[in-house]
């Protein structure tokens, strides 16, 4: 196939959500849209070791996030999944660079960081109802989740992160097989509140 040309879009793409974007004003109550084609990477290893720990807050620029937070650096978002693993939300044009300096910084460590960028997108999720929007979407309790803190649960029928960065809103990141449903379910129960995109 000489002719193929792989390209790049988001997975909620058929939604056309450019074109549904409006200016905020205090009317819309809740408020999403997605952050497309940013980059993840899983990184695993031992975060007890002090040798993995400081080759990962090298090249993110973040400290290691305790149990159930993340942290923020150069590099981008650092998020805790479990006692060796983390997340790193980052640029999608520095990604390459990342998993190259993670590489070089992990040699000779029992650890690595691969992309996961095509399995996951980010949507925001905004506005003076956005946790009560949430309490429809899951059971956990929402208003608990703080500033700084990132929650894994289920939304609906499917798995997906909710990290607070502001007490105004918060991020989602979800898988890209469940990004339609998780975006058309966010609209059902979002719609009583005056959603706008």
């Amino acid at each position: 196939m000489p002719n193929f040309q792989p390209y790049l879009q988001s997975p909620l793409v058929n939604f056309n959500l450019p074109a549904e974007t409006v200016l905020v004003d205090n009317s819309q109550l809740a408020r999403a849209n997605e952050l497309p084609l940013l980059g993840y990477i899983a990184i695993r290893g031992e975060l007890a070791d002090g040798a993995i720990a400081a080759a990962i807050a090298k090249v993110s620029g973040a400290a290691l996030p305790a149990a159930g937070q993340f942290t923020t650096g150069e590099a981008g978002v650092l998020l805790w999944v479990s006692p060796d693993e983390l997340l790193l939300v980052t640029r999608r044009a520095e990604l390459a660079q990342r998993l190259a300096a993670f590489d070089a910084a992990f040699a000779g460590l029992f650890a690595h960081a691969v992309d996961n960028s095509g399995g996951l997108t980010c949507v925001s999720l905004s506005g003076a109802e956005h946790v009560t929007v949430l309490r429809h979407m899951g059971v956990y309790d929402f208003e608990s989740i703080g500033v700084g803190q990132a929650v894994s649960t289920v939304l609906g029928k499917a798995g997906g992160t909710v990290l607070r960065l502001e007490d105004d809103g918060v991020f989602l990141i979800i898988r890209r097989s469940f990004a339609d449903y998780l975006w058309l379910l966010l609209r059902k129960v979002a719609a009583p509140y005056r959603f706008a995109v």
